[in-house]
């Protein structure tokens, strides 16, 4: 998790859908619409960033400093009310959400905004609880289940970048992901 955090959406992707679920390079360029030189590209450069990484280094995390934690309440009661005006506020205006290793990269408040009202309208009406991941904000991300509780649906991994959040990551592996977060198995209601 620490290393994926370091590589672009693109690379990351690369990098899970190759060495983690063990595709072949032609059905990465397939899904993400990409060639196979481009995809073996694009490992290289993640298999490089990853050797030039110290992630065996124990020096504790900063803390977030209080406009951080600020921002990170605005964006868990903007994605809890799920208002795409306040929530796209909060964002840099090129923000990468993306949902590895499906095919989901968005990148203008214009094309989250239309995800989220469109084909991810389903988490409308989701809870969202604190953790962290890695020394960066994350939260478990809960949908309304059809009891009137909420069942996770992902792990979103915020990424922070002057004063807005410039990313978040998705990932959906909810059974593996979960414990290892101390996050519960579902919300009652």
């Amino acid at each position: 998790m620490a290393a994926l955090q370091h590589l672009p959406p693109r690379q990351r992707a690369v990098l899970i859908l190759r060495e983690v679920l063990h595709w072949h390079a032609d059905e990465v360029a397939q899904l993400l619409g990409t060639s196979v030189p481009a995809v073996n590209s694009a490992l290289q450069r993640a298999r490089a960033t990853l050797a030039t990484l110290d992630l065996g280094s124990s020096t504790p995390q900063d803390p977030l400093d209080p406009k951080s934690n600020e921002l990170l309440a605005s964006y868990v009661d903007a994605f809890e009310r799920y208002d795409m005006d306040a929530l796209t506020a909060l964002l840099h205006e090129d923000a990468e959400w993306n949902m590895p290793p499906y095919d989901l990269w968005l990148q203008t408040h214009a094309d989250i905004r239309a995800w989220c009202l469109g084909p991810g309208i389903g988490c409308e009406g989701s809870r969202l609880v604190a953790t962290a991941a890695n020394g960066a904000a994350a939260f478990g991300q809960y949908k309304p289940a059809a009891d009137g509780g909420h069942e996770p649906w992902s792990l979103q991994v915020v990424e922070l970048t002057d004063g807005r959040i410039s990313g978040i990551t998705f990932f959906l592996d909810t059974p593996r992901y979960f414990p290892l977060f101390g996050l519960p198995a579902r919300l009652d209601p």
